[in-house]
């Protein structure tokens, strides 16, 4: 392919930014950001997420509660927290996503399966999976426009403290999302081949 089609030249682009300017990012940038995240595949199409913007003093607790959890545990997983915090602290905008449960209490009650475990294990992880794909839309929007975004991940870690921070206490953490304009010209890095990865079965 000679030239490449815009939208997988942008998946190509997508890396984490972990380091940010103080650009602030504009409103309109901003929807257009959760627009894209909430045009995601969502299991029943019960769109059981939601995206907490987080900026000022809320950023601000974010960062600070964060580097305070770290010193909380082992060495590598320390690391990585202090530099969510980092992100955190230097993006203009957050946006944290969460599950509402909307999709396990939609499905457990149509499957109605004898065995209760099974039918929570589905649509959780089908809740799960959706919303992963918003996030995914999120951070490719996001390059779209030009701007640099990161899913910590980590921070599930401490997902009951950040969860009661942003006041979401129902549901389930997915993940948290700094967004702006990168400190620096970045490559992302490199990944191993596709046909590494791949299996073929006729």
């Amino acid at each position: 392919m000679s030239e490449m089609n815009a939208t997988l030249e942008t998946i190509v682009r997508r890396h984490s930014i972990r380091k940010f300017t103080d650009q602030p990012v504009s409103e309109e940038m901003l929807q257009t950001i959760l627009h894209a995240a909430n045009q995601a595949p969502s299991a029943h199409n019960q769109q059981s997420w939601r995206f907490v913007v987080v900026t000022g003093e809320r950023k601000r607790q974010l960062a600070e509660l964060v580097k305070q959890r770290a010193t909380d545990f082992p060495k590598a997983s320390s690391a990585l927290l202090r530099m969510a915090a980092r992100s955190i602290a230097t993006a203009p905008v957050v946006v944290a996503v969460a599950n509402t449960g909307e999709l396990i209490e939609h499905g457990t009650k149509l499957f109605q399966l004898e065995d209760a475990h099974i039918s929570l294990d589905f649509f959780r992880t089908m809740e799960i999976q959706s919303s992963a794909a918003a996030v995914e839309n999120m951070l490719l929007a996001a390059t779209a426009l030009g701007l640099g975004s990161v899913w910590l991940g980590v921070l599930f870690l401490i997902k009951d403290d950040v969860m009661a921070l942003l006041g979401e206490r129902q549901g389930e953490f997915m993940a948290v999302v700094p967004i702006g304009y990168a400190e620096r010209d970045s490559q992302g890095p490199k990944k191993r081949a596709t046909d590494v990865v791949m299996r073929r079965l006729d």
